[in-house]
């Protein structure tokens, strides 16, 4: 009895840890997508087609170069930061009233896809 219940329980562990990894696959995979949508509608402009900052808007200061060692070595959560409130003194405006959270992470994973 008791081997046939620890077989059961491995069997489901197995089948729920499958079904959990193809479902976060599928939605980054999404994400990525409708992040690459969103940057190309919202910050193409300004960032570039690669994030380099080299789009057609320029600035004084000059955007950020997203693939720069120091951009990249910032952690994520101070760039979702910079995204959602925008930089001081920078033309980089606050995201928060125009995309949600989720929205503002999905642009972040496919900026952060970027060659560097």
């Amino acid at each position: 009895m008791k081997s046939t219940s620890l077989s059961i329980l491995c069997v489901l562990t197995t089948a729920c840890w499958f079904m959990a990894f193809t479902t976060s696959l599928a939605a980054s995979e999404r994400n990525l997508s409708r992040g690459k949508t969103l940057y190309e509608k919202y910050c193409l402009a300004c960032h570039g087609p690669q994030g380099r900052g080299d789009g057609a808007a320029q600035f004084d200061p000059p955007v950020a170069d997203l693939t720069s060692s120091d951009v990249l070595a910032k952690p994520d959560s101070r760039l979702l930061k910079s995204i959602h409130e925008g930089r001081p003194n920078t033309a980089m405006d606050a995201w928060k009233s125009k995309l949600s959270d989720e929205a503002i992470r999905d642009v972040l994973a496919y900026a952060l896809t970027f060659t560097r």
